[in-house]
């Protein structure tokens, strides 16, 4: 298996990953961050100067990235700025779990080489090991997740899982993906408990790491590939296909049970280039780089954000710092089709194709209601220009009428809706964009009351109540007659992108449709629509 030399002391919790680390030798690149990629560096730039300044994220992996000075694998003093690193719950010790794939996806975060810049170099990156599975397993992943997400003054803004579980390491007897490992319910948890958005690799098959990719709260990425030097075709090699055809009970296996899908986003992850341990760049591939470019533009639209707080703009609030806000951002400004330049596609930048090269509108998620993302691309592929033209007109609450692009966090109330009246008609034939993002609840088994997971304690699953989102006539109160609908009993997130038939003036609805848990459940909500001249 490829990139065996990097990750051999780890054993076999990677040996079905290994093939999302294939390596080469080549020139650097900013490919992957540029406008072919997810358009990060127009932000680093005037007007914007968004570099990540100030904003925590995380990253827990097996291994842990070099320190200069610390570790003597590192040979040279890399560009990667680093906070602190760790062992699970403990400062990391000199030449202990240093590994280079752990160095590589740090790197796409945070690096500040010139030459080869990571998407938000002014973040600050805390990072944990939490060991070779010789001597750790999902207890011990947790407390690593559960640590990083306390740092920086229990303000991390978003973290990176560029690793997993197989399912044959789980403890339960007959264990399939049904949200009830552990680490699964352990990153549900932890997202809700201390706020942070968790960016998980999705699973690339061959015995795989599917464990926590059956999460609800977080972000599960696909990777993309190059086609005439964009990235825009989802890789052959995810695991993110209808499980049928000679690999069925591999892929059964390593999907979600039920409808819900795995897939949230795609992001470029083929050939990524990266600074190994002894500042060799290298060649990389697979959901574990892909991941890295979404948790990474959470810290430049996070640095916009507090900007924003800090000069006390209007329409916005310390809300903007909410994981859930972030996912329906993220979900909603991701390209699908490409505009043809009259602004009715949103001025989407490229058109995502599957593996199978059907694109968005020929997706079953584009016409059937129930499903919200498709199986293999999720809501699109990430773009981190658009995502700040998504966060960047601020908070607009159901009170007033609303613009044609932006986002709210909110409550509804059981058996409730809230409306959001557009305060400008919509152009015919235009398409509109809609996320709906809540989390799933689960709740700490908290033996001693301390407000803390334990290796030994165990979650509680309390289900996830369900919402729906509507676009409908302004005046009209039938959701029958909605324009279109994202309506899954299964998803912690409902997403829509449909055609306006008629000019007109609109509302969008959010429903809370059936109680399984709390009666108050607080969403977030993004949406883009394009009003009439």
């Amino acid at each position: 298996m490829a990139q065996r030399r990097l990750i051999k002391k780890f054993g076999s919790i990677i040996g079905g990953f290994s093939a999302s680390c294939l390596t080469v030798p080549v020139l650097a690149s900013p490919a992957s961050i540029g406008d072919t990629g997810i358009d990060a560096l127009k932000l680093h730039k005037a007007p914007y100067d968004l570099i990540g300044r100030k904003i925590a994220i995380g990253q827990v992996e097996i291994g842990r990235p070099g320190v200069f000075g610390l570790d003597k694998a590192v040979s040279w003093n890399p560009a990667t700025k680093l906070e602190q690193v760790f062992y699970r719950d403990t400062p990391a010790k000199t030449d202990t779990d240093v590994d280079a794939h752990a160095a590589m996806v740090a790197g796409v975060m945070v690096s500040r080489d010139k030459r080869l810049s990571g998407v938000a170099p002014g973040a600050r990156l805390y990072s944990s090991a939490s060991g070779s599975p010789s001597k750790s397993g999902q207890a011990e992943e947790c407390l690593s997740a559960q640590f990083v997400s306390q740092q920086n003054g229990g303000d991390v803004r978003a973290i990176n899982f560029s690793f997993g579980e197989p399912l044959q390491r789980d403890p339960r007897p007959d264990a399939t993906l049904d949200g009830n490992a552990l680490l699964t319910q352990c990153i549900d948890w932890v997202s809700r408990v201390n706020n942070t958005l968790f960016v998980i690799a999705g699973n690339q098959g061959e015995g795989g790491i599917p464990i926590p990719t059956d999460n609800y709260n977080a972000i599960n990425a696909a990777y993309t590939t190059q086609r005439q030097g964009i990235f825009t075709k989802v890789d052959f090699a995810n695991l993110s296909s209808e499980p049928t055809g000679i690999g069925k009970r591999i892929i059964e296996r390593e999907i979600n049970v039920g409808p819900r899908r795995s897939i949230n986003l795609v992001a470029p992850g083929s050939k990524i280039q990266a600074y190994n341990l002894t500042g060799k760049v290298e060649q990389v591939s697979g959901t574990s780089f892909a991941a890295p470019h979404i948790t990474a533009t959470v810290a430049l639209l996070q640095e916009f954000g507090d900007r924003q707080l800090r000069t006390k703009k209007p329409n916005w609030s310390i809300a903007s710092r909410r994981h859930e806000v972030m996912k329906a951002v993220l979900l909603n400004s991701a390209d699908k089709i490409k505009d043809t330049g009259d602004g009715l596609l949103l001025g989407m930048t490229r058109t995502v194709l599957g593996k199978d090269n059907r694109n968005w509108l020929e997706s079953d998620a584009y016409k059937d209601p129930k499903i919200p993302v498709d199986y293999q691309m999720g809501g699109g592929q990430l773009n981190a220009f658009r995502a700040y033209q998504q966060f960047s007109p601020g908070q607009w609450s159901p009170v007033g009428a609303v613009p044609p692009v932006g986002w709210d966090y909110q409550t509804v109330e059981v058996s409730s809706f809230k409306d959001y009246v557009l305060d400008k008609p919509l152009k015919e034939k235009s398409f509109v964009s809609l996320t709906l993002a809540w989390d799933r609840l689960v709740e700490l088994e908290d033996k001693n009351k301390n407000n803390a997971y334990e290796v030994g304690e165990t979650f509680r699953d309390r289900g996830l109540n369900n919402l729906d989102l509507y676009l409908m006539s302004a005046d009209g109160n039938d959701t029958s007659k909605s324009v279109c609908a994202s309506i899954s009993d299964v998803d912690s997130i409902q997403h829509t992108f449909c055609q306006v038939p008629a000019a007109g003036r609109y509302k969008i609805r959010v429903q809370y449709r059936n109680q399984v848990n709390e009666a108050s459940q607080p969403y977030a909500l993004a949406w883009w629509t394009v009003p009439a001249q």
